[in-house]
């Protein structure tokens, strides 16, 4: 596992890599920004990122949501009513987002484009979560696609 600790000014990102491939962390760190802005978060956020393989992600889907598959992405917030207590430097840890480097490699391949967009839509799709959207009503779908197409589409203006 390689691990890569990132402070950013408005949060820090840890990713860890159980993958035998390359993340391309300057890039991650840039959707991050992306996604905090357009929220316009204030103060100091962490965030955990892990990549990992089909076996680790289909426990996780089966363990906590019951649901006994491969998925390309799953988050788990950080902070919630019943839940953690920010620590004292004020940072606010939103969770932690599990994407599967096969399953990304298989939808970038199908979709036509470059795995690292694919990577960016699931990271960008875990932060929002995080976040506290969802997509389990049509109209919270909308708002929360809306979203994440308007970062997508600026990060790709550049």
């Amino acid at each position: 596992m390689r691990e890569i600790l990132i402070y950013l000014k408005k949060m820090t990102l840890l990713i860890r890599n159980f993958t035998k491939n390359r993340v391309d962390a300057k890039r991650l760190e840039r959707v991050s920004d992306a996604v905090l802005s357009s929220e316009k978060i204030r103060g100091k956020t962490e965030v955990s990122l892990v990549f990992t393989g089909e076996k680790r992600i289909r426990g996780l889907n089966r363990n906590y949501r019951g649901v006994d598959r491969v998925t390309d992405v799953l988050s788990f917030e950080g902070e919630n009513e019943d839940g953690f207590i920010s620590p004292e430097d004020g940072i606010s840890y939103l969770g932690e987002i599990f994407i599967c480097y096969p399953r990304a490699k298989m939808q970038a391949k199908e979709k036509g484009y470059p795995l690292r967009k694919e990577i960016d839509i699931l990271f960008v799709h875990g932060l929002f979560h995080l976040l506290g959207y969802d997509h389990v009503k049509d109209e919270d779908y909308e708002a929360m696609h809306g979203k994440e197409e308007k970062v997508l589409g600026k990060l790709y203006e550049e």
